[in-house]
């Protein structure tokens, strides 16, 4: 990474121009609490009380309004082979990234977020209107209830182990074009061993299980 325009001990709250509550980003917050916004995301972190500590992206999103209130904090990245989350990725410098406002508007932006996600070697948890999403590291043990649906879907050739999941994903080969693993469910703590690249979605509401399996617990505040 060139020298980072936002550099975080602490991890980081990405905002983007989407479908987001307030709510759900204050809670963010409280876990990764510096507030970088992608474009058009700076309107709608002003809209919510919150100047960002940065704006970046093409800026072909961000009003007028708020160039002119943000001033110094806007910082343009012209280059059109990635996405604004992607270009957020490249210039700030965090152990880890919650992404919020990257769903619930145009699909393409959704699938190249998590695109970005798969490729994006430190944790980045997206947090969307109804789930939270994050790539499968090669192990990971999550404290589920009994029924907590648990969703992989595959970014090429997956293959992989499981314990607490009603149907084992053992001796199964996952592919985007052919075989993927939604809408499986827990029958209670769930253990996974993934080879390959995958996300997993889980309800909004296991979002704090999706943190600690990651190793990101929230008593830390990040």
């Amino acid at each position: 990474m060139k020298t980072p325009i936002v550099q975080s001990d602490t991890g980081v709250t990405l905002l983007g121009g989407g479908a987001v509550a307030a709510a759900d980003v204050h809670a963010a917050l409280t876990i990764a609490p510096r507030l970088v916004a992608a474009d058009g995301g700076g309107d709608a972190a002003l809209g919510m009380g919150i100047t960002p500590a940065a704006v970046i992206g093409d800026l072909d999103s961000l009003s007028e309004g708020a160039r002119a209130r943000l001033g110094a904090r806007v910082h343009p990245v012209a280059e059109q082979d990635s996405t604004d989350f992607g270009k957020c990725l490249a210039h700030v410098a965090a152990p880890f990234f919650l992404g919020l406002g990257f769903t619930g508007l145009r699909l393409d932006h959704t699938l190249a977020t998590l695109s970005d996600i798969v490729q994006e070697p430190r944790p980045v948890i997206l947090i969307g209107e109804e789930e939270v999403i994050f790539r499968a590291p090669p192990r990971l043990a999550l404290d589920l209830g009994p029924g907590t649906r648990v969703s992989l879907f595959p970014f090429g050739p997956v293959s992989g182990r499981s314990t607490g999941l009603r149907w084992p994903i053992e001796g199964l080969a996952f592919d985007p074009a052919g075989r993927v693993g939604t809408s499986n469910e827990a029958l209670g703590p769930v253990t996974l061993e993934i080879s390959g690249a995958a996300l997993v979605l889980l309800p909004k509401a296991a979002l704090r299980a999706a943190l600690c399996g990651l190793g990101l617990s929230p008593a830390r505040g990040g």
